[in-house]
């Protein structure tokens, strides 16, 4: 014999479409969101090419747009923006710490900083292009469109600290402090 709670996990289960995996998703990467935008003035201070401040101080006011955009999403889904926490970018920022403390000082700072910032670049760029397919098959057009903004100006951060890297970070770290 059954037992009713084993009915309804199965309902549970049965419920679990893309639909929900799409609004568990964009939870994600909206606690994920808010979490760098707490962390980039820390790495701002903590830098110490004029460059990279700058690019971490883009990046924070991007990020204020991205958070509204996917507000946005949420309204198109009909869901209040939530988030859900996300132990994938809390790795990545406490990486980030890390280096920050290991590091401090020396001229290693900034590639380290510059690397931390690109995996949390590389995790975003997978959730957006992840969402954005997942908007498309679900039908929703506009999220489509918010979402490909963030995915776009995601990519052109993670090239645009490529940059900074290749011109400066990386032989700069190669000298002895």
């Amino acid at each position: 014999m059954r037992f009713q709670s084993d009915q309804l996990e199965d309902q549970a289960v049965a419920q679990k479409t893309l639909d929900t995996l799409f609004h568990d998703t964009l939870k994600d990467i909206y606690y994920a969101e808010r979490k760098i935008l707490k962390s980039l003035p820390k790495m701002k201070r903590a830098a110490q090419s004029e460059a990279l401040k700058a690019a971490f101080e883009k990046h924070k006011e991007q990020t204020e747009g991205q958070i509204e955009r996917l507000q946005q999403v949420f309204e198109i889904i009909g869901k209040a923006p939530r988030g859900k926490t996300c132990d994938a970018i809390e790795g990545i920022l406490a990486e980030g710490e890390e280096i920050m403390e290991e590091y401090k000082d020396t001229p290693a700072l900034d590639a380290g900083l510059l690397a931390a910032a690109q995996a949390v670049e590389h995790y975003e760029i997978t959730r957006y292009g992840t969402l954005k397919r997942w908007a498309g098959v679900l039908g929703l057009k506009d999220a489509v469109a918010l979402l490909d903004e963030t995915l776009q100006e995601e990519s052109q951060t993670d090239e645009d600290l490529t940059a900074i890297a290749d011109a400066e970070i990386n032989q700069e770290a190669l000298q002895e402090g």
